[in-house]
């Protein structure tokens, strides 16, 4: 059974970063399909960040300056460094693994993904 278990977040001044980690077992990230989604109270889910298997990426316009998805093969694990933080960066995280038929790599449509975390907080003051 695959599980997905994010850590990392935590409250952190503007301008901050923090390094999410998600922790794989049973899903290999070796083989991509895996990104970060967030969701602020009141708001629907929305992706961050995702990544293929060979290392391309794709990232929300409003992070893609900001934010850097990467993965350790080794250790199994998913990263999301976020740097940079802004208050509209507050937000419950959730790293996603396994496209369903039919979507494109890279997708961040939550829909898209199989397997989810519990989510890692991240909330950013002034």
């Amino acid at each position: 059974q695959v599980q997905l278990v994010e850590s990392g977040g935590g409250s952190v001044q503007a301008g901050g970063s923090l390094r999410l980690s998600c922790a794989s077992s049973q899903y290999s990230v070796n083989s991509g399909r895996l990104a970060w989604f967030r969701q602020a109270p009141g708001k629907e889910r929305e992706g961050v960040a995702a990544v293929t298997g060979d290392g391309r990426t794709n990232y929300q316009s409003s992070v893609e300056d900001r934010f850097t998805i990467s993965k350790d093969n080794t250790n199994n694990t998913l990263y999301l460094q976020m740097d940079r933080l802004k208050l509209e960066d507050t937000a419950m995280y959730y790293c996603a693994a396994g496209l369903r038929y039919g979507w494109l790599p890279l997708s961040l449509q939550p829909a898209a993904y199989v397997y989810w975390g519990q989510g890692t907080q991240v909330t950013v003051s002034s």
